[in-house]
This record gives C-alpha cells, sequence and structure tokens, in this order.
C-alpha cells in the first residue's frame, strides 16, 4: 500500500538513520516512479463535479487516511527534531542465536542485521533499560547479565567479557560512547540469564568461563544452537558430557564427539577438542564455541562430523546454468562445491542432463557487467575448481552463471581440431551456405579447400577456390593455400570462400581484380556494410560497361539499380564517377597505404540504417547454415 499510495509521485526521501545518536545529515534519494490518471469531464457534468467539497462529501476511508498521514507527518518531524537526544543498541538473547544459528547463518553466533534496535534517550540509566527488559521478557533484574562483543583477530565475533558493576550505572549514550572507543559502530550486548548458582556479578571468578554450544545432526544433516554454560576452565570436557546429552535428548552415557569452531575466513578451522584435558588446556576462554554429536564411522554419512559439515556450507554454491546458446535465460540450477574439480563440474551437470560422456560437455565463464558469457569457453581441465570458474577480476566477488554447450565430440578431442566457421559463396544459385569445419591443428588451407569440396556442391569438378577473411565489411586479407589455419586473422570471424570465376582466368597482362565495397552515408560519413567482393575490371573498360555486369552479378531490377551510385574510395573518401570514366584509371595512382585501401564502392542512397542488413539485391545473398 506504501509504495502504491505514497512512492509514485516522484520527489525526494529521506531514508532513516541507522544510527540517530550520530550527528548526520539526512541521506536523500530521489523517487523516479510517477504514476498520474487523466480525468474527463463530460461538458454536461462540470457543475457536479467541479463544485466546492463540503466535509460530508469526503469519504470516511479517506479522511481516515488523511489524519493518520498528518499523524505520521508530525511525528516524523517531532523525531526527527529530538534525534539527537536518542540513540539505539542491539542486545542479542539465546533466542536469536537459537532463531538464526542453522538457518540464516551456520558459522559465529548471531547476524547483529537481523537484530531489531531499541531506540532510548542518551541519558537513560543502563539498570532502568535492564528493568525494562525484566518487564518484556519476563527475566529478573538480578538474573541479567550482559557481555561486551568484539571481533577477533581471526575475523570471528564473540562474546568478551561482562559489563562491569560501574559500566551497568552509565547512562546507554555513555556506553554506546564506550563502544565506539572499543571500535564498534554501534552498542551490541549479549544478554546472558544467569543460573541460580551464579546470581551475582562479584560470584563470577576468573577460573569461570562462558561457552556457547551448538548441536550437529549428521543423519538429518542439521545444526541448532542449544545454549550456553558457565564452566570453570580447570574442569575438563568429559565433566559435561552427561549435561550435554541431557540437553541434546540423549541417552546419559551417549558417546559423543566435541569440536572447537575457530574460524571460518578464509578457510574452515573446525578442531576436535581433547576431552581429557582441561579447558585451559584445550585453550578454550570466554566466548568460544563447542559444537557435538554424536560419534559416527565416517562412512555412515555424506557429512558425519561438524567439521566436513563446515566444509559443505563453507563452500556450497548454487550454479545456475545456461545454454550458451540462450545466454539470457536460466536452464537449471545445481548446488556444488566451490572446491569442485572441473571433472566433478562437468559430471554433475552431464548427470543432469541425462549425457553418458561429460567430456562432451563445454563450459563457459559469465560477465556480470555484461550479462553475457566471455568470448573464450574454458578449455577442459584448464582451471582446477568451481570457485576459479566463478571468479571475477575482482577477487571479492564471485559469479553464480555458467554457459554450457554439448558437443558431438569430447571436448579433448575437438580441442586439437582448428574449428571454422566457412560461409560459402555459390556460383549458382547466388546462396550463401555456412558449414562448420574441423581440422587438425597445422593443417593448410589447402587442406580446408578438399574438406570443402567434399562438401559442397560446385559449378565445376575443376573449379578453383579462393579464401578470404572480412572485417568491418571490407576484404581484409586474401589467402594462399600454401599457408597453415593456425595463422588466421579472428576464428570468430567466418572465413569466406567463393569460386573463381572463369573470366578471371582470362584476364590480360593490364586487367584488375578489384575489391568492391557497400556503403550508404550517415551524416556525410562513409558506413559500411554487407558483403564484399572481388571484380575484374577490363583495362579501358568504362564505368557503364561495368554496371551492367553487376546489376547481372546480382539481378537487381532496373528501378533498384538506378538508385545506385558508383566511386572510387580512398581512405573512406567516396570519389563518384560517372559512366564515361574509365575506372581502372582511378586504381593507377602510387601511394596508396596498404593494398586493399582502394576499392570500388557501390552506395546505396536509399538505404536508411535500420534496413540496411535487409535489401538483397544491394549485397546479400540468401543464407543456409549447415551443421
Amino acid at each position: 500500500m506504501k509504495r502504491a499510495l505514497e512512492e509514485q509521485y516522484g520527489g525526494e526521501e529521506e531514508l532513516p538513520h541507522t544510527n540517530p545518536g550520530l550527528n548526520m545529515n539526512p541521506l536523500k534519494f530521489t523517487k523516479y516512479s510517477n504514476a498520474y490518471m487523466l480525468v474527463y469531464i463530460r461538458e454536461s457534468d462540470k457543475e457536479k463535479i467541479v463544485c466546492d467539497l463540503e466535509e460530508t462529501d469526503i469519504n470516511e476511508d479517506l479522511k481516515t487516511r488523511l489524519r493518520k498521514e498528518d499523524e505520521d507527518k508530525e511525528n516524523k518531524k517531532k523525531e526527527k527534531a529530538e534525534a539527537h537526544m536518542f540513540t539505539t543498541f542491539k542486545v542479542a538473547r539465546d533466542h536469536d542465536l537459537a532463531a538464526q544459528i542453522g538457518r540464516d547463518l551456520f558459522f559465529d553466533l548471531v547476524d547483529y542485521e537481523k537484530i531489531h534496535p531499541i531506540r532510548v534517550l542518551k541519558d537513560m540509566p543502563f539498570n532502568q533499560v535492564k528493568e525494562e527488559f525484566s518487564k518484556e521478557f519476563g527475566i529478573p533484574v538480578h538474573s541479567q547479565r550482559f557481555w561486551w562483543w568484539s571481533k577477533r583477530q581471526n575475523n570471528t565475533y564473540r562474546p568478551t567479557r561482562p559489563l562491569t558493576q560501574q559500566e551497568e550505572s552509565y547512562t546507554v549514550g555513555q556506553l554506546k560512547d564506550a563502544a565506539i572507543r572499543m571500535n564498534s559502530s554501534e552498542l551490541r550486548l549479549y544478554l546472558e540469564v544467569v543460573q541460580e548458582n551464579h546470581l551475582t556479578l562479584a560470584s563470577r571468578t576468573k577460573d569461570d568461563i562462558l561457552l556457547f554450544f551448538k548441536l550437529y545432526d549428521p543423519e538429518k544433516e542439521e545444526l541448532r544452537y542449544v545454549g550456553n554454560l558457565l564452566l570453570k576452565a580447570s574442569s575438563k570436557p568429559s565433566d559435561i558430557v552427561p549435561k550435554l546429552n541431557e540437553i541434546a535428548g540423549f541417552q546419559h552415557d551417549e558417546d559423543i564427539e566435541l569440536y572447537e569452531e575457530i574460524k571460518f575466513e578464509p578457510n574452515i578451522m573446525c578442531e576436535p577438542v581433547d576431552c581429557d584435558v582441561s579447558f585451559s588446556l584445550n585453550q578454550i576462554a570466554d566466548g568460544d564455541i563447542l559444537c557435538y554429536q554424536k560419534r559416527c564411522s565416517l562412512d555412515q554419512h555424506r557429512h558425519p562430523n561438524v567439521s566436513s559439515f563446515f566444509e559443505y556450507v563453507h563452500n556450497r554454491q548454487v550454479v545456475h546454468f545456461r545454454l550458451l546458446e540462450k545466454p539470457k535465460q536460466d536452464d537449471f540450477s545445481l548446488e556444488l562445491s566451490k572446491r569442485s574439480t572441473y571433472d566433478d563440474v562437468v559430471e554433475k551437470v552431464a548427470q543432469h542432463l541425462g549425457m553418458d560422456d561429460p567430456s562432451k560437455l563445454r563450459l563457459t565463464q559469465h560477465i556480470p557487467h555484461l550479462q553475457q558469457p566471455k568470448h573464450q569457453y574454458i578449455k577442459y581441465r584448464s582451471i582446477d575448481h568451481l570457485s576459479d570458474m566463478l571468479l571475477l577480476r575482482n577477487p571479492n566477488q564471485m559469479s553464480d552463471i555458467l554457459y554450457y554447450e554439448i558437443l558431438d565430440i569430447p571436448l579433448p578431442e575437438l580441442q586439437g581440431l582448428i574449428t571454422l566457421r566457412v560461409a560459402f559463396h555459390q556460383a549458382t544459385p547466388n546462396e550463401v551456405l555456412f558449414h562448420i569445419i574441423r581440422l587438425p591443428k597445422g593443417s593448410t588451407y589447402s587442406d580446408l579447400i578438399d574438406d570443402l569440396k567434399s562438401k559442397v556442391q560446385l559449378s565445376r569438378s575443376d573449379a578453383e577456390l579462393r579464401l578470404f577473411q572480412v572485417n568491418n565489411n571490407k576484404i581484409w586479407k586474401v589467402y594462399l593455400p600454401t599457408e597453415k589455419i593456425d595463422a588466421v586473422h579472428d576464428p570468430n570471424v567466418p572465413l569466406h570462400v567463393e569460386e573463381i570465376p572463369e573470366v578471371e582466368k582470362s584476364a590480360g597482362p593490364r586487367d584488375r581484380l578489384v575489391h568492391v565495397v557497400h556503403f550508404f552515408k550517415d551524416n556525410q560519413h562513409i558506413q559500411y556494410y554487407g558483403v564484399p567482393f572481388f571484380f575484374l575490371i577490363r583495362e579501358g573498360e568504362a564505368l557503364s560497361d561495368i554496371k551492367v555486369r553487376i546489376q547481372k552479378k546480382f539481378e537487381v531490377p532496373d528501378e533498384q539499380f538506378l538508385k545506385w551510385k558508383f566511386a572510387y574510395v580512398a581512405y573512406n573518401r567516396p570519389d563518384y564517377l560517372q559512366d564515361s570514366d574509365i575506372v581502372l584509371s582511378r586504381f593507377q595512382q602510387k601511394n596508396i597505404y596498404g593494398p586493399w585501401e582502394q576499392s570500388l564502392g557501390l552506395e546505396h542512397s536509399d538505404m536508411p540504417t535500420k534496413r540496411a542488413n535487409q535489401n538483397r539485391h544491394s549485397f546479400e545473398k540468401p543464407v543456409k547454415i549447415y551443421n
């Protein structure tokens, strides 16, 4: 309702302070949603509708809403004016630990971001806060012991010591200042409910330690918080086994294992506890966490102990897999481990897809800021673990998307081959056929020609083929049959192959094979498009004769062809030709950079930019794709 009624009219909104006690300017953001309703009124009803409004005309629900809006506005105004008088703090109780552990978090004890802040006057005595807690939660004041939290060197966050009697006499504002001096951004406390035999703060000695306990069930793979115990550091873990069994609901003599949860970043550290030596010799102190479970054999369950379960939780990763052909939509998701090897990942994917051979899968990484796959796929076993597959350039960020392809041959075998996308331009009919050709590495273009001849229909059995690459709609390079394919300019760009026309074989010594490009003008700048081609121009041949042959080549109707303009193009500048011009005379100029900078240009002046790829007669041939 708030979004519908209040957030659809633009303007600015202030974000509420998370720390009202701090002297900070309010954070504002612009609301970009705008919704308007245009109401039409019949002219004959104008006097009845556009008239003075009486209070009785207003719907009662609307009046209630308006009154509430006024009250909220006044409350916000008052709250803002009094913000400097208030502060907030957070208190975690066992109830919060039990609600979060095993659900929202598994490591440490509590996520304070999910603890509701308490707002009080800065000058409220903390003892008064304890009385309020007693009323709200039914915990006697003398049973309340509050603990400071601190961040340890290993980046865990644990209760470190109780508030002293002097600190409990402070106001909340003074405690907040003390927390800030301890490098905490806010006042965070843990409330221990003191047992009957430890009712006063004075009864706590240096030998007393407060420990927290989690219970792990390897059969259900569940972890839960079961409480805390105030123990003697000189006692042994074996002394509390009956108590732990009672808490867990086990038989009193159940054989259990204890582990100390030490840290979880960057790696899990959860070590068995020696139950026959004291807590102090185990280096266990205030705020430490002990996890326990029934003893079981290592092959009995998937995660037979707390350590292996923590490893699983810490490293589990849901990965969304997408078909490379459909890069915008998830196909399926799998829960994997960040430590899964390359073989583990493809095996799980193959299993999900019902494939017998995981080596026929090829994976590609994701580029989050572009929301598309990388150009280069993951080579067979070239990346050790799933975490490396998902890792971004920023080492603190990970993607959760991978793309997959199903190959017709195993990836290791495919990587030993050169895969080329070949566009074969048929002489007749006027079509382009696309073929995927694989050849052993080290093959030459002559090998490619031999392979292609077995797949296409030639106009003559002895036809010779020409191979060239197109870049930015211009002929980039012509390949010789003896060249090795490894030297191809860009394997992602199709290699163009065409029959060499018979007319070229009868070319005279002064005839010349030129490149012909298609272009149109966009704001007086040349824009190339389409597929360029080779064309033999005879010595002394006028443009009028060349136009006849080009029109015949493309089978362009007269009405369309009359709109074409012909130009000599060098340095992306067109020099327009007349029908009487001897075309080759333009191509005799020297000192032109590179052999392909001179070309005959066909300008399609009636070609709007968005339709540049739709006019077949201008340059396109029908396309067929063969895999």
